[in-house]
């Protein structure tokens, strides 16, 4: 069938009343700004007669169920292709099944992690018509060509087994079999679907690889091996393509980014070469791998040009021996000691709660050793089971109780009982709202200052004490937060209230912001400070401000 018109990417702002796609590839994504990379994969790699009467709509969870389906029926689609992920699950089995009532006679296609594993015990794919799981940036290009043309398949669910890779003998690291794309099927890269409004006002995704060689058990990559490279030149030529049309900010998804140090140290001069303000990178690092090569290389960066989001996870050796990771904690600390004392790097350090046999004494000591490493931000996450995950096999010993909705956060454990693990959730909450946030970074280390005193156990009480206070985790305002912080420091903790208001005051005003908290102003003078414009996003840019001593 051709379509009245060219469909384009961004369908949201298209018409409706005269589109026709025959394939609509479409997602509910987390939010506005978290463009798809997965459906610009599919869209690129579909072959030029199917890419000619196929289009994107993408969407976000906030949206009515019955408003994404009318824009994707408007469309008139022999084949719908949903990308189905931990975020969206629920949102999507709704969306799904909504479509086949209204249009039965349309194919639905599935895909992503949330339906790649456990296929069959999911209600979104009893009512789809297809399932792919695995990599299906060639597969799902396969299928619809097959159905367009009348061929029906005869099973339900296609494994992709990757079909789109081959050994390659390129890009090896010590200890890993990798493999590149096959030079005789390569896959297209999709950068040049994003567009510019893309660029403007939206998270851009990159990868130069795919895979882990690791074999974490809570971890979905885990499952995915071998790693695999993008042929270098051609990936470096598409960045450069970005860079020419304005972009700025590249998120990299790679799962191990430092695990081939020549390619990750190639990609990183590349940029630096390239260098100029504004410019943000985000890697995944493995926290234990940073040799001399590399060290290096990151110290040229200006600062508040890299964040590294580092996995830390546990430094209780019995706990990562139980579920399969393998980390130098030792090397671990020296790498994070060199990022914060001598380079610009942002660090943003993870650890889990949760994980099987881990007490809340042994997560606590764990945390207070993250803090003493100084990382600029510690994201606090929570143990969720993600299906097809080894990590259900300590149930039965550990007692883990999940929640059976996504996204399947661990409720209860043999060590953490519901209530100590709610106490762990608000904890997480608050500490994002409070340490990471970098609006409150001259206070944070207040609560904790004085010899023997634990972060862990000081911010606990403050977590515990903002509870009661306020019974909520969400929806705390910034003045309301900050009255409320120099209330538990003055009142519970007896801190002197004129270091603690001009604390308070310099991190409140850090955001260029003129009002005074009540509770502030016999403290701090009306004005906002100077702030320095930043292109960087604004929590590094708080935190690098900081550290300026602006």
């Amino acid at each position: 069938m051709e379509p009245q018109h060219q469909p384009t990417v961004n369908g949201a702002r298209r018409r409706y009343d005269d589109a026709v796609a025959d394939i609509v590839l479409t997602t509910l994504n987390a939010r506005y700004a978290h463009a798809s990379f997965a459906l610009r994969y599919l869209m690129a790699n579909l072959p030029h007669e199917l890419r000619a009467c196929a289009c994107m709509l993408e969407f976000d969870i906030s949206q009515r169920s019955a408003d994404v389906l009318e824009k994707i029926l408007a469309q008139r689609p022999k084949i719908v292709g949903v990308g189905v992920y931990i975020w969206n699950a629920a949102e999507s089995a709704r969306l799904v099944a909504d479509l086949k009532r209204v249009a039965p006679q349309t194919i639905v296609i599935l895909g992503g992690p949330e339906v790649s594993y456990e296929t069959e015990q999911q209600p979104v794919v009893r009512d789809a018509d297809f399932v792919i799981t695995g990599e299906g940036d060639v597969a799902f290009a396969e299928l619809c060509g097959k159905l367009l043309r009348g061929t029906r398949p005869l099973q339900k669910i296609i494994a992709a087994e990757l079909p789109e890779f081959a050994p390659s003998s390129t890009a090896k690291a010590p200890g890993l079999q990798a493999r590149g794309f096959e030079s005789a099927r390569t896959i297209t890269l999709p950068y040049a679907l994003y567009s510019d409004e893309d660029l403007r006002h939206r998270v851009v995704y990159v990868e130069a690889s795919r895979g882990c060689p690791f074999k974490c058990e809570f971890c979905l990559s885990s499952l995915d091996v071998p790693v695999r490279n993008v042929p270098l030149d051609d990936f470096l030529g598409h960045m450069q393509s970005l860079l020419d049309r304005g972009l700025r900010q590249f998120k990299f998804v790679d799962r191990t980014f430092n695990l081939n140090l020549n390619v990750s140290r190639s990609i990183l001069q590349f940029f630096l070469d390239r260098c100029e303000t504004g410019l943000f990178l985000h890697f995944e690092m493995i926290p234990d791998r940073l040799p001399e090569a590399l060290r290096g290389t990151i110290a040229r960066f200006p600062a508040g040009a890299l964040q590294f989001e580092v996995g830390v996870q546990t430094f209780n050796d019995q706990v990562a021996a139980r579920i399969s990771r393998r980390q130098d904690n030792a090397k671990l600390a020296d790498n994070l000691t060199f990022l914060r004392e001598k380079t610009g790097v942002h660090v943003h350090a993870d650890l889990i709660v949760g994980l099987p046999g881990e007490d809340i004494a042994s997560f606590g000591r764990g945390f207070d050793r993250l803090v003493a490493l100084r990382p600029q931000e510690i994201q606090v996450g929570m143990l969720k089971r993600l299906r097809g995950t080894p990590i259900v096999r300590h149930d039965v010993e550990w007692e883990m109780i999940y929640s059976p909705h996504a996204p399947y956060e661990v409720l209860a454990t043999k060590v953490i009982d519901f209530p100590t693990m709610q106490r762990l959730r608000r904890f997480a909450r608050y500490w994002d709202l409070i340490a990471n946030s970098g609006n409150f970074l001259r206070t944070t280390p207040v609560l904790w200052e004085g010899e023997g005193h634990s972060p862990f156990e000081e911010f606990m009480k403050l977590s515990d004490w903002l509870f009661d206070r306020t019974g909520r985790r969400h929806a705390i305002a910034l003045r309301q937060l900050v009255e409320l912080v120099f209330e538990y420091l003055t009142t519970r903790q007896g801190k002197d209230p004129a270091a603690v208001g001009g604390a308070l005051g310099e991190d409140y005003q850090r955001g260029g912001r003129s009002d005074v908290p009540p509770a502030l102003k016999p403290y701090v003078s009306p004005g906002p400070r100077h702030v320095s414009p930043s292109s960087i996003p604004s929590r590094q840019a708080r935190h690098l401000q900081a550290t300026k001593g602006e």
